[in-house]
């Protein structure tokens, strides 16, 4: 069976306010996005890049969650009265498994469209085909790779039959081979379907190979570029590098770090350690990696690397003391522990709020305030920091990671890029010996990222130690005094 054929896209004046914020997500948006174009929309972070896809696909909401300005369709009607036409493959792949297995996962999105059962199989199959994902039907979602998952979630997109495929940093948390997995997927399965493509993505170089076409959104309003991606990218690459846009050629700042050199007191040390998680109703944990040995010194940076699925984040959070290990030990020096039990995972929350701050991978996953200024006000309240004080911090962690116009939104309503930053920024505003940082740069333009590492330098140099599991080489470059990769989901190697 064929595809569906590519969807028009059309905005005229168009633009979007979440509830509670002050200014436009998106505003003075004109285009047209002709069918089978293959677009790739770039901004600085909080332009608005999410918003728009969001709005495409038909799920921003309704009157209560925002104000909506002008214009946008899907050829020719409002996106929400062509839910299906459009669809949307987000940066988080475990956020889109629904079911327990590959097949039912990618038949789910064709069954809420009331897709004949005989037909859903063989879209199904097609599907899976389209992005080389040969595995049986019957397999679990739960056993796959990062690059996999994202694939799956693409396979459950196509099987739909859309006009409009929207992809929103697809590779933000893939190793290299996933990243690769996912371009070469969505490429051959959008030649096969006809459908337009709108890719947002802060990984410029590799998907300029396959667009024909690049528009950069202005946070002011309107479009700061939009045309050809050499024509873009070489005749405004100064321009565009310097309002946030990661341009091919032009690297971001590097942070300025005093590198002291010699012996610094330890903070923590890993000794042979194995990391797992216990399934639910299993008995033993899955062990996710092992072997491992290293120490965290104060006013040093450790990268922990290596493919999706070899245990990083497993064991970012057993040296944060939010899992047990599982054989091994980590023990926390005297000048950490502070009179406390050397293991961490024995420390209570309060206990590990001024001593260990953790940044989860998925930053959602530590809000729970209601505005940002408050969510920053957390951690200080817990540990009954004077309210002065307190205030003071939050407004200094707010203005230097660009959050201040921000401060009271709704955390959830921030963009990809915003939301990442605010995690960092609840975690420094406990000020921490040790900070276990997962992914700390997803989602960031070339100048928050740029912010955001010379933050870090800073903390560096006063002292905090820093562990980064990362994927971004950037990162490793810019700020990491020692390098730890793991090769396989049961050794790890020091490298650097």
């Amino acid at each position: 069976m064929s595809g569906a054929s590519g969807a028009r896209v059309t905005a005229d004046g168009w633009g979007w306010r979440h509830a509670g914020r002050r200014s436009h997500a998106v505003s003075g948006l004109d285009l047209v996005i002709e069918p089978g174009e293959r677009v790739l929309l770039l901004g600085p972070s909080g332009a608005g890049k999410s918003t728009l896809l969001a709005a495409l696909a038909g799920v921003l909401g309704g009157d209560d969650e925002g104000e909506e300005v002008g214009r946008l369709a899907i050829d020719g009607a409002d996106p929400r009265d062509r839910r299906g036409r459009a669809g949307l493959v987000l940066q988080d792949p475990d956020s889109q498994l629904v079911l327990a297995r590959i097949g039912d996962d990618v038949a789910f999105g064709c069954e809420n469209l009331g897709v004949p059962r005989d037909e859903i199989w063989q879209r199904v199959g097609e599907a899976l085909e389209w992005v080389g994902l040969d595995l049986p039907l019957d397999a679990p979602t739960s056993a796959l790779s990062g690059g996999q998952k994202q694939r799956l979630a693409l396979a459950g997109v196509l099987a739909m039959r859309p006009g409009l495929v929207l992809l929103d940093e697809p590779t933000a948390n893939l190793d290299p081979d996933g990243v690769r997995e996912v371009r070469d997927a969505v490429t051959g399965s959008i030649a096969r379907s006809g459908a337009t493509l709108i890719v947002v993505e802060h990984r410029v170089d590799v998907w300029l190979p396959v667009v024909d076409r690049v528009i950069v959104l202005d946070p002011a309003g309107g479009l700061l570029a939009d045309g050809p991606p050499d024509a873009v990218l070489t005749a405004q690459g100064e321009r565009l590098a310097a309002a946030g846009v990661w341009v091919p050629g032009w690297p971001p700042r590097a942070p300025v770090r005093r590198r002291e050199h010699g012996l610094a007191a330890s903070v923590l040390s890993v000794d042979d350690l194995a990391v797992g998680r216990t399934p639910f109703a299993a008995r033993r944990p899955e062990i996710a990696a092992s072997r491992i040995s290293f120490d965290i010194a104060a006013g040093r940076a450790l990268a922990l690397t290596g493919a999706n699925g070899s245990g990083k984040s497993t064991t970012a959070l057993t040296i944060a003391g939010l899992l047990a290990p599982v054989s091994g030990a980590v023990r926390a020096s005297p000048l950490l522990a502070g009179g406390l039990d050397p293991s961490p995972h024995r420390w209570r929350s309060r206990e590990l709020l001024p001593r260990i701050g953790t940044v989860f991978q998925d930053p959602e996953h530590q809000f729970l305030a209601p505005t940002v200024r408050a969510e920053l006000l957390v951690g200080p309240h817990a540990l009954r920091v004077d309210a002065a004080a307190a205030a003071a911090r939050a407004d200094a962690l707010l203005e230097r990671l660009r959050l201040s116009r921000l401060a009271e939104a709704n955390p959830f309503t921030l963009s990809g890029g915003e939301k990442r930053r605010l995690s960092v920024a609840t975690v420094l505003a406990t000020a921490p010996q040790l900070l276990v940082l997962d992914e700390p740069t997803f989602g960031q333009d070339a100048n928050t990222w740029a912010e955001l590492m010379a933050l870090l330098a800073e903390l560096l140099d006063e002292g905090t130690a820093v562990v980064a599991v990362t994927h971004d080489q950037h990162v490793v470059e810019a700020i990491a005094d020692a390098e730890f990769s793991f090769t396989s989901g049961s050794t790890a190697d020091v490298v650097r």
